[in-house]
């Protein structure tokens, strides 16, 4: 068992990381319109479906670690979402000028994220 202090740090950041994804799922379903027009021009079919079952993922993940269940899984699972969602819809390649450094900026973050995500993995291993 984690003493005290690391107790602490873990719990504050599965709440951080967590947070972010439910955050993130809940106000996807106030600005569905634009996402899923991004998502349609990324080529990807049956784009609303796709952004409201990502979205109830990332809520339902984001919740599980939050709460400490099943949080190997759960922090595979948003790896595998935060890279989809990178690929899908920070095409940076395709971009020019100040778009293109926030995008790449964006997927630098999205990276850091994803290392979270793993030290996270490997916490109750």
């Amino acid at each position: 068992m984690q003493d005290g202090p690391a107790l602490m740090m873990i719990v504050l950041g599965r709440l951080l990381l967590g947070g972010l994804y439910v955050a993130g799922g809940i106000h996807h379903f106030f600005v569905i319109v634009p996402l899923t027009d991004a998502i349609e021009a990324r080529g990807v079919p049956f784009a609303k479906w796709v952004l409201l079952s990502g979205s109830m993922f990332q809520i339902l993940a984001g919740t599980l670690l939050i709460l400490g269940l099943f949080v190997t899984a759960a922090a595979f699972g948003l790896i595998l979402f935060t890279l989809a969602a990178t690929v899908m819809l920070l095409n940076f390649w395709d971009m020019q000028g100040t778009a293109r450094e926030s995008a790449i900026n964006t997927w630098k973050t999205n990276m850091a994220i994803i290392g979270g995500l793993l030290v996270t993995a490997a916490g109750p291993m």
